[in-house]
């Protein structure tokens, strides 16, 4: 077992709860500080995104260092859009030695969604060949050179990301179990916003066994306005909102509609938290970190465990 806090919750059996913390478009570190201080108590692990949206911000590496300087397990994201494989294999020694004990493996939105979308990707391995690199370097001490790692190897718990909304949904299960073969450890979903398809997917998850060799978090996003919520059923590749909750935000006064899709959240992790084969929950409250608490306050998830 690595010295990673989520990995032991996980392994102990208790439901986890992780959050995330998107890097600010500038140097400041009392930003990210700032985020994580809304965050302390609630979680067990905190996400610290790697230039999301394919949009230029500081560095998952260095933002998860400063969170860890102040108590926090960061799960360090790394995508294969910006690195080559040397770089990639640089970065996970170098996070390692600094005491990050997760990373969030993950391919990266193409360039073209960003501030850049003339800059040259590089997409040299993708996330599967990713998550395989780091359990090499891991549990073998190779590189993808074939040389030995020189003295201490990196220990990290392997992440990844799937959605299980997206086309062809009959592969979507599959595409988990091979994630978990590569040796992802744990795995963060997209937002959930159609419950009864996600179940659809935990069905399918549990009938190939994928349930009981890698960790499932369940991702849940509090919408905060009506506007949001069209937003991403229109313009989100891969993301499922129904017009059942669209209508349920529309059918509340215009200065209680936060309020509602928090409620309509902490609905959502109490269903999550009931099926077969969820052992957790991923809270992205985007840019709405100091509603975190209250989220997990309500749906029964506080205090959190201490494991050792």
């Amino acid at each position: 077992m690595s010295a990673s806090n989520l990995e032991k919750i996980l392994k102990s059996g208790n439901f986890a709860v992780t959050g995330e913390c998107g890097p600010p478009r500038g140097s400041d570190a009392e930003v990210v500080r700032k985020k994580g201080a809304h965050l302390k108590g609630c979680v067990d692990g905190v996400n610290v995104t790697d230039n999301q949206t394919s949009v230029v911000r500081m560095s998952s590496m260095s933002a998860s260092l400063i969170l860890k300087e102040i108590g926090f397990d960061p799960i360090m994201q790394m995508v294969c859009r910006d690195r080559n494989r040397i770089a990639i294999q640089s970065d996970i020694l170098g996070a390692s030695a600094l005491g990050i004990n997760n990373l969030l493996c993950l391919s990266g939105d193409h360039q073209k969604f960003g501030d850049h979308p003339t800059a040259k990707n590089v997409y040299d391995i993708d996330s599967m060949q990713l998550i395989q690199t780091v359990k090499r370097l891991r549990d073998d001490g190779k590189f993808l050179g074939g040389e030995e790692v020189k003295g201490t190897r990196p220990d990290l718990f392997i992440g990844c990301a799937e959605n299980p909304f997206a086309d062809p949904f009959e592969i979507r299960a599959m595409r988990l179990a091979k994630k978990a073969a590569a040796g992802a450890q744990f795995v963060q979903t997209q937002c959930i916003f159609n419950v009864p398809k996600f179940e659809k997917w935990m069905e399918m998850v549990r009938d190939l066994g994928v349930h009981e060799k890698i960790y499932i978090l369940a991702g849940i996003t509090p919408c905060k306005s009506i506007g949001m919520a069209r937003y991403m059923k229109a313009s989100v590749p891969g993301m499922d909102v129904p017009d059942e909750l669209i209508d349920r935000l529309k059918g509340v006064p215009k200065e209680k509609v936060a309020e509602e899709g928090i409620k309509i959240a902490i609905e959502m992790i109490q269903h999550v938290r009931q099926i077969k084969g969820v052992a957790g929950v991923h809270i992205m409250a985007i840019e709405w970190e100091e509603k975190v608490p209250e989220m997990v306050k309500a749906a029964g998830l506080y205090p959190r465990p201490q494991v050792n």
